[in-house]
């Protein structure tokens, strides 16, 4: 724990609309508080750059685990980025233009002040396209916008997951089987709405089993659920009716985190939400994770304590 209390900049969408029972930034806020820390609120279209500095209009934030009222705010104050000593990033994606404008302004302030996630690295990660960097972990994976190597891939496959590149929460997630007659309507809608490629993924019928979010920090895992999707629904999304159950790591979990978190560490990735189905390493979340709240009520743990230790140590090896 932090041998004194320290400055939190939270950039958020607005804490009055968060779910306190679910929202994972909620759940860093009380423990941040808790720890004696101060802190602030502000969204990211508040976040601003001129001479040099980054400034965010803010204000001081207080939280209590109520349901009439969970947080207090005072009135907007100009606040310098650079006096703060961590900025959250944890609004939520997609990952478009104004997340990544956001991370480049962040830029001018990390690792002075420290940003989780490191913002440099978050825009280096989005997360459908960073786990092809590792080899032998995702399954079979097209990101193109070419129809004919959707169809071949599909004519190889049989069955497909067809997804937005840089979507969220299971929004455009379609499930494409092999003699459905929809797939190129389906293209002709992604290429009208996305400018970038999709990525068309090897259905895996392991998801019926459940999609595992697993969390680590600073590279390491603290804690996993499984999300079961809902009869009729190919996606397991907690918000879209998926069920949250207990779980631990497989040997197979076990050993993708073994591969990807000396990476994460060492890009400053501290606190990250990966997806795995069956064997297959499908996401790493690496701009807003979600999910432990749920996690800590079924292990009796505090996952939140967690991040915060790991941030502390960050700060201190820094000062």
């Amino acid at each position: 724990m932090s041998k004194q209390p320290i400055s939190v900049a939270i950039q958020m969408d607005h804490i009055k609309d968060v779910d306190i029972n679910a929202d994972s930034t909620f759940a860093l806020a009380v423990e941040a508080q808790k720890r004696g820390h101060k802190l602030y609120h502000y969204q990211a279209q508040n976040l601003s750059f001129e001479d040099g500095k980054v400034r965010a209009k803010a204000e001081q934030l207080r939280v209590e685990h109520d349901p009439k009222q969970h947080c207090f705010l005072s009135k907007p104050e100009t606040l310098d980025l650079s006096d703060v000593d961590v900025v959250l990033m944890r609004q939520d994606p997609p990952f478009h233009m104004g997340y990544i404008t956001a991370t480049h302004l962040l830029e001018h302030v990390h690792p002075k002040t420290l940003v989780v996630n490191d913002p440099a690295e978050v825009r280096n990660a989005p997360e459908k396209i960073f786990l092809t960097r590792f080899e032998g972990l995702m399954p079979p994976t097209l990101i193109t916008r070419n129809r004919e190597e959707v169809v071949a891939f599909r004519k190889k496959h049989k069955d497909i997951i067809v997804k937005p590149l840089y979507g969220n929460g299971g929004a455009g997630v379609f499930h494409i089987q092999e003699n459905d007659e929809n797939l190129t309507s389906l293209l002709e809608m992604f290429e009208e709405f996305y400018p970038e490629p999709y990525i068309v993924q090897k259905y895996l019928p392991e998801v019926r089993l459940g999609d595992k979010r697993i969390i680590l920090v600073d590279g390491e895992p603290v804690g996993a659920l499984n999300r079961v999707p809902s009869e009729g629904e190919a996606r397991s999304n907690l918000h879209v009716g998926g069920e949250a159950k207990q779980s631990e790591l497989t040997e197979r979990e076990k050993e993708i985190c073994a591969i990807i978190g000396p990476e994460l560490k060492r890009r400053g990735l501290i606190f990250v939400g990966i997806d795995v189905i069956g064997d297959y390493l499908t996401e790493i979340n690496v701009t807003s994770p979600t999910g432990i709240q749920e996690i800590s009520r079924f292990d009796g743990t505090n996952l939140a304590a967690s991040i915060w230790d790991a941030i502390e140590r960050r700060l201190e090896s820094a000062s």
